[in-house]
């Protein structure tokens, strides 16, 4: 079992960054892949970034690949996600995510993901 905890969200002018956390205990951090979803007012949870284990392998929705990254730091149990160049659009409910012990390839689906934070809001304005 893991939990997670996201912060970091908030309220930013189209254009802006933010950088969202998401803090995991339970288990040993650095044996999950983690993820990025988002979900926005009346729309499906959607993908948007992968790491694995080490952190020398991510993957991107078109969407957000240039503007936003991915990165863990293993030894504070945190996973990150820089988000830069925002933009209305953008505007979700942003959830970090672990796959299941023993499951070490990327996953862009919502269903290959077994653990879920409780989300927090990131809102754009244009």
């Amino acid at each position: 079992q893991v939990q997670l905890v996201e912060s970091g969200g908030g309220l930013v002018q189209a254009g802006g960054s933010l950088r969202l956390s998401c803090a995991a205990s339970g288990r040993t951090f650095s044996t999950y892949v983690m993820g990025w979803f988002r979900q926005a007012p009346g729309k499906e949870r959607e993908f948007v970034a992968a790491i694995n284990r080490s952190g020398g392998n991510t993957d991107y929705s078109d969407s957000v690949k240039g503007r936003f990254t991915i990165s863990r730091d293993n030894a504070k149990n945190t996973v990150y996600l820089q988000m830069n160049s925002l933009k209305a659009e953008d505007t979700a409910v942003y959830y970090c995510a672990a796959r299941p012990f023993g499951r070490y390839l990327l996953s862009a689906d919502v269903y290959a993901y077994d653990y879920w934070g409780q989300g927090t809001q990131v809102t754009v304005s244009s």
